[in-house]
């Protein structure tokens, strides 16, 4: 393959997927870390595992769409698509290699030391053995299904990421050519069968069970290969606009859902040693090359999303990290109130989550679920926790008479059945539900109470940055604002007129929305302060994200970087802007943090010549936010609150134990504390100084 190397690098953009990439490998130093324990790393090197599966679905699958279809295009990286598929699956090949290696040669060696073991089951003795066969016969073979491919049978269609086993044959008694068959092992099954050895507790993958018991699948013919492999299928697809929407709308989101199991294989990952032949006959048959196969060596797994199984295991609870209890947010210093009614009419809450529980934002829904005053709920759902307290609440408000209107995103990638759901449960119970708008995704976060008082009706707003979900509230750092100031109760229930019904506002007092006019309003902010640069005016930038790929934005940030603007950008993720190249970014930094909790809030800081314009919400810099989805961004008006969420911003460009710093080349170097004190955000946080936070200056 050529090397494209020079040419990506001239470019002033970075790939959006080569971006990933480095991404995921960020992801896996974490399994890396020597703080970590073993069932961490675990941990992360399963996350990656998963990270790629989905990549491969949309981003690979994205690109097969303009290949298959004799379509074209120029990635940032200035390749067109066919030579950027080799350099893409090349890197892909490579983190496939570098996931292996960790696996095989840091973390297998040390799973005795924890007390379990991976055993094959040639390494059983005669005794864990008849309880493996005993498994297989009783569990496994009932649910084994031999599909053969020869000429009286259509080849088979194999699901999408599942392990599957391609048997060759032949007749012991019929001169025949040689055929393959293939068995799906069951999904439902756990990968791992577990056993104990004294203290040990052993995992034994389930297709090695399968592969010695074979032939009780093939009864007299000579079994020649039994190779296992898995095939990810293309997952991306698009929902066609109609104008009978309720009725097509569930029913297309449905068929669309169905061709993720039979889309077009954009990998396959096998075994060493593969039958030549079946691997012939499958890549002939997917139209793939071998670039897009994936060899798993000796002793390594296939799909190491399997490694929960371990980690999750009741026995290793003593292994999993101790955090500390969620503390009450900045603005409650007298602690949670109950009713929280009481607790918004005389101040706004700023929640930062997991360091801030997310119980006053569940208390306010089910208080208001309860309470005969409250005549009307509107909420944003995108992704849900599986046992949510959202939902019961609002099937409990809905019982209890009142108004219930839910937008519920049912194209949310990879949720859409259980969104499909849920909204069901809802509309049943009597609630107003609105299964998206068109082909925009609703990707807004926000929640409106309306509560009758006395002789006035009273309006309480949640906005925030992640989604209505418990349990990711937990794992996720995110913000949320509780308020009942009417300048933000006006502009939110404007924007759910918008959602809705049939609305246009001509602008909104504190929300920046999309897809009508984020990206416009975002590169004004970023204009005004290269206009205060050249004017001699204080000035700078500092933006935290998730993604960074809109070319209009990163152009913003290039001119403003010329005006003399110092432009400070904390990008988890894809980051499609290249820091620190002369003549276009000088004045531009990118760290990523990468750590125990998934960095997922958005907090935007334009310095304003001194009076800081702070915004917080649901969207990143990306196209797909601008002009796909229905966005939000909200300020914060209240400086105390303001000044939170400066201090956060601070905190992240603090750290030097979760950072990175992206180089203009597009590589990533782990920060380091060398003589400074460590500094990790993830812990600070809960330490948080009052006093300090309050003192906060970005520039």
């Amino acid at each position: 393959m050529r090397d494209y190397s020079e040419l990506i690098y001239k470019s002033d953009l970075i790939s959006r997927d080569l971006s990933w990439l480095k991404f995921n490998y960020r992801v896996l130093d974490q399994a890396k870390k020597e703080k970590r324990n073993l069932f961490e790393k675990l941990k992360f090197l399963a996350i990656t595992a998963s990270n790629a599966d989905e990549f491969f679905m949309i981003r690979v699958g994205s690109l097969y769409n303009y290949i298959d279809f004799g379509n074209d295009r120029v990635d940032y990286s200035g390749l067109r698509s066919v030579p950027f598929k080799e350099r893409l699956l090349a890197g892909l090949n490579l983190f496939s290699e570098d996931q292996h290696s960790l696996f095989l040669n840091d973390l297998k060696p040390t799973f005795e030391d924890h007390s379990f073991g991976l055993r094959s089951y040639s390494e059983l003795d005669e005794k864990q053995k008849k309880s493996a066969r005993s498994y297989f016969k009783k569990t496994i073979f009932p649910m084994l299904t031999p599909m053969v491919f020869d000429p009286y049978h259509s080849f088979p269609v194999l699901m999408n990421n599942v392990l599957i086993f391609g048997v060759v044959t032949k007749s012991l008694t019929f001169k025949e050519k040689k055929k393959m068959s293939f068995i799906q092992l069951p999904q439902n099954l756990p990968r791992f069968f577990e056993m104990t050895d004294g203290d040990t507790i052993l995992f034994i993958p389930i297709e090695e069970i399968i592969r010695e018991h074979i032939d009780f699948v093939f009864k007299k013919v000579d079994i020649l290969s039994c190779t296992l492999f898995r095939v990810t299928r293309n997952g991306d697809f698009t929902l066609e606009e109609s104008e009978d929407i309720e009725a097509n709308f569930l029913e297309e989101m449905k068929s669309k859902l169905r061709t993720r199991k039979t889309g077009r294989v954009v990998r396959m990952e096998v075994e060493k040693n593969a039958n030549a032949w079946l691997l012939k006959q499958l890549l002939k048959r997917y139209e793939i090359g071998n670039e897009n196969v994936m060899i798993s060596p000796e002793g390594g797994l296939l799909d190491y999303t399997c490694l929960w199984q371990i980690v999750n295991h009741q026995e290793f609870d003593q292994f999993k990290p101790l955090r500390p209890n969620p503390i009450p947010p900045m603005s409650m210093v007298d602690g949670i109130q109950q009713d929280m009614f009481k607790a918004l009419k005389n101040r706004d809450i700023l929640l930062h989550h997991p360091y801030n529980t997310i119980e006053p934002l569940l208390d306010l829904l089910e208080q208001a679920a309860e309470d005969p005053n409250v005549l009307s709920i509107k909420l944003t759902i995108y992704r849900l926790a599986k046992e949510s307290r959202i939902v019961e609440a609002l099937l409990n408000a809905a019982e209890n008479g009142k108004h219930v209107s839910v937008l519920f995103e049912v194209k949310a990638r990879f949720d859409e059945e259980n969104n499909m759901k849920q909204a069901l449960r809802l509309q049943k119970a009597g609630c107003f539900v609105i299964y998206g708008i068109g082909t925009l995704k609703t990707h807004t976060k926000l929640l409106l109470i309306v509560r009758k008082e006395k002789t006035k009706v009273t309006r309480y707003v949640h906005m925030g940055s992640g989604n209505y979900n418990e349990t990711t509230s937990k794992l996720y750092t995110d913000i949320g604002l509780l308020t009942s100031d009417e300048v933000y109760a006006n502009d939110v229930q404007e924007f759910f007129n918008v959602i809705t019904g049939h609305s246009m506002p001509e602008d909104y007092e504190s929300l920046i929305t999309a897809p009508t006019q984020m990206r416009k309003k975002l590169i004004g902010l970023i204009h005004q302060e290269a206009k205060n640069a050249l004017e001699k005016k204080p000035c700078g930038i500092v933006c935290k994200m998730n993604s960074l790929q809109d070319k209009d934005v990163i152009q913003a940030f290039y001119e403003a970087s010329n005006a003399g603007v110092p432009v400070k950008l904390i990008v988890r993720g894809i980051c499609c802007l290249r820091p620190g190249r002369k003549g276009l970014s000088e004045n531009i930094t990118v760290r990523s943090i990468v750590g125990e909790y998934l960095e997922h809030s958005r907090i935007f800081y334009f310095h304003n010549d001194g009076n800081p314009l702070v915004y917080s919400g649901s969207a990143d810099m990306m196209v797909r936010s601008f002009d796909r989805r229905l966005e939000s961004l909200f300020i914060i008006k209240d400086d105390f609150l303001k000044q939170q969420a400066i201090n956060m911003l601070q905190y992240n460009l603090r750290d030097n134990v979760n950072a990175y710093v992206l180089n203009e080349n597009g590589n990533y170097a782990a920060c380091k504390p060398g003589e400074e004190k460590p500094f990790d955000i993830h812990k600070e946080f809960y330490d948080l100084d009052l006093e300090e936070a309050l003192k906060t200056q970005l520039f």
